[in-house]
């Protein structure tokens, strides 16, 4: 039950990761003043209630001027009709002819990055390769020179801060603090991308946010629109990069479902649904309450703070049989990696084909791919996530 946590090192805050979910699905953490939930049922029914579970958490704690212009018009922090209404905007950046698109795309680009890998034995999985590919994909999305994609960089930072959510004194302002100050330094090349847009608008996502409105008929403002491109960097641009790493992880440690993969590559989209089950990325979402709520027959009062536990669910044994055991063939696998509801991952189907096309493309051209023994994988340091950050991997 704990080889995979301990052959790869995982600390004990990852406790799902051991089978050790906890008795109590829905309890009071005094030490951060926030509300955990852990259950799939429980998860589930915040998800899917956006009504008396507000995405914007932010409303919790004072936050100043300079802080709110950091975070309004991020779509993850709205709620009701207006979120709806702006995630039909952004999402004619997904649409299925887009997709079309993108794998046409990760196909040539792909095979052109992997071309420079030829010859050699070993090379980091991510920083050599993934990381470009996805840097690469994601200017050309948004719009910004490619030769720049090391400003995404950023928001590889945000996942590096050893911080939880807390209600507790100055805890909600430090964690605001640690995701929004690495950032700064994108917003600004980001701001400076979308006045060149203003003068001169092309086909890319930052020329479209400037045509979104708001209900009212509003249009964003300079530093909303910023925002929302920040957001849409931190749900899709990593995932790629740490979803096969953690795929590689859970390959290695378990070799008889690494091999029908590689005899049957129809498992490949399946594969990756139960690694986002087994080995989580984003650990942890959070809500503030609306009004009193009872979840799992817990009643939580108006105005506090929920985190949702979306890695101990993922291994909840009353949704998923033998939750602790990693299988590619797993169905139904109703995971809550993407979230559920009104604010499931609008990325998630670009990720699906990145992730899909990527891997075999390695695949192809590394039929004995493996992670290299004698470097160890270096992973985020958030604990609201747990992904790979470098993977050194052989090809001999």
């Amino acid at each position: 039950m704990t080889e995979f946590a301990d052959r790869w090192r995982l600390g004990a805050d990852k406790y799902w990761l051991r089978g050790q979910l906890p008795d109590e699905k829905v309890k009071f953490d005094e030490d951060l003043g926030v509300w955990q939930v852990a259950g799939y049922p429980e998860v589930l029914a915040v998800l899917n209630d956006s009504e008396s579970f507000s995405a914007d958490s932010t409303r919790l704690f004072d936050v100043d001027e300079e802080q709110a212009k950091l975070i309004k018009g991020d779509m993850a922090q709205m709620n009701g009709p207006e979120h709806i209404h702006m995630r039909r905007q952004v999402g004619r950046a997904f649409s299925p002819k887009a997709m079309d698109d993108l794998e046409v795309r990760i196909t040539k680009l792909g095979g052109e990055l992997l071309d420079k890998l030829a010859g050699r034995d070993r090379f980091d999985l991510l920083g050599d390769f993934i990381d470009d590919l996805s840097g690469i994909l994601f200017s050309e999305l948004l719009g910004t020179p490619a030769e720049h994609r090391d400003m995404f960089k950023a928001v590889d930072q945000t996942m590096d801060a050893d911080v939880q959510m807390s209600t507790v004194g100055e805890g909600g302002e430090e964690y605001f603090d640690s995701l929004l100050g690495p950032l700064l330094p994108l917003r600004d090349f980001l701001g400076d991308i979308i006045n060149e847009r203003r003068r001169e608008p092309k086909q890319d996502l930052l020329s479209l946010m400037l045509e979104f409105k708001y209900l009212d008929g509003r249009p964003m403002a300079h530093d909303e629109i910023i925002n929302f491109a920040v957001a849409v960097l931190g749900a899709g641009h990593l995932t790629s990069p740490i979803l096969i790493g953690n795929t590689m992880l859970c390959l290695e440690t378990f070799p008889e479902q690494a091999a029908k993969v590689r005899a049957d590559r129809s498992l490949v989209p399946g594969m990756f649904e139960e690694v986002m089950r087994y080995f989580t990325p984003a650990t942890t979402s959070y809500r503030a309450t609306e009004a009193e709520v009872e979840v799992g027959g817990v009643t939580i009062p108006k105005d506090q703070m929920v985190s949702l536990q979306l890695g101990a669910a993922n291994r909840d044994p009353r949704q998923f049989p033998e939750a602790d055991t990693f299988d590619v063939t797993r169905a139904p696998n109703q995971h809550v990696g993407y979230g559920r509801g009104a604010h499931y991952c609008i990325g998630a189907a670009m990720a699906r084909v990145e992730t899909r096309i990527i891997f075999n493309l390695v695949l192809d051209r590394f039929a004995h791919l493996r992670v290299d023994p004698d470097v160890a994988p270096v992973f985020f340091g958030s604990p609201e996530f747990t992904g790979v950050r470098s993977l050194a991997v052989r090809t001999d």
